[in-house]
């Protein structure tokens, strides 16, 4: 049955594809097809043209930073679609060498021979969600460094805190009252205080998106189970469910 099925292999970049071919059975030729678009227009027009008789096609691609577009198009056209994920794609010992060309031969091959598992594709909905929590890790990262940058700042001029804890009121308030020597450092120390402050708001205006965002959420429900456990607060439920 898998003789009738024409596998094609894709390696996908920004702006191009790499395309290749196996036919179907062990013995079936695998070859580079070339390269086109990475548009949902010629995507359509190599299929067309691989599909002359409506045979059966089997797509399949490395998951990577264009996401999963390509796979919801094709699935949307009735066309059979799977994901790999790189990690799972095995590597010759010493290959350090990337090449487009033969990624694409070499993950249709796999993938006819069966050695490839597909992973799972979020919703729209879920891919949603769990790009509102990145965005919240990513300021969060974003915001510690900043502060990393003003403490180290200020200790390289002699000024410590000697409170308990940074960050707190009383430690703004400390850092409010800071008084460097030269007005060109006294700008630094503000507009790294400005930038802590912009990422603190930030921080707090996308919380506060999430939990709106939760009521509506199809997999609310699982939130709320995570919340049960001891020392799981919301924001650490979603992201654990959005994963």
């Amino acid at each position: 049955m898998t003789d009738n099925i024409l596998y094609i292999g894709l390696d996908v970049h920004k702006n191009t594809i790499d395309v290749a071919l196996a036919e179907g059975g062990v013995d079936g030729e695998v070859r580079s097809y070339g390269k086109i678009d990475n548009t949902t227009d010629a995507l359509d027009k190599l299929l067309k043209k691989l599909q002359p008789d409506k045979s059966k096609l089997s797509v399949v691609y490395e998951a990577g930073p264009c996401g999963y577009e390509i796979y919801r198009y094709l699935i949307s056209k009735g066309h059979a679609c799977s994901v790999v994920a790189p990690s799972m794609i095995p590597r010759r010992s010493g290959d350090r060498i990337k090449t487009d060309r033969r990624d694409a031969v070499n993950i249709v091959r796999l993938f006819r021979a069966g050695e490839l598992s597909s992973i799972y594709i979020p919703t729209e909905e879920d891919e949603a969600i769990r790009d509102l929590t990145r965005c919240r890790d990513d300021i969060k990262r974003l915001q510690r460094k900043v502060r990393q940058r003003l403490l180290a700042f200020l200790l390289r001029h002699g000024f410590r805190y000697r409170g308990k804890k940074n960050w707190t009121q009383a430690h703004m308030n400390w850092l409010a009252g800071v008084k460097m020597p030269h007005p060109a450092q006294q700008i630094v120390l503000q507009e790294y205080i400005d930038a802590a402050d912009e990422c603190t708001d930030r921080l707090q205006r996308i919380t506060e998106q999430i939990q709106a965002m939760l009521s509506e959420w199809s997999r609310a429900p699982f939130v709320r189970a995570y919340q049960a456990l001891r020392g799981v607060s919301l924001i650490v439920a979603t992201t654990v469910v959005a994963v």
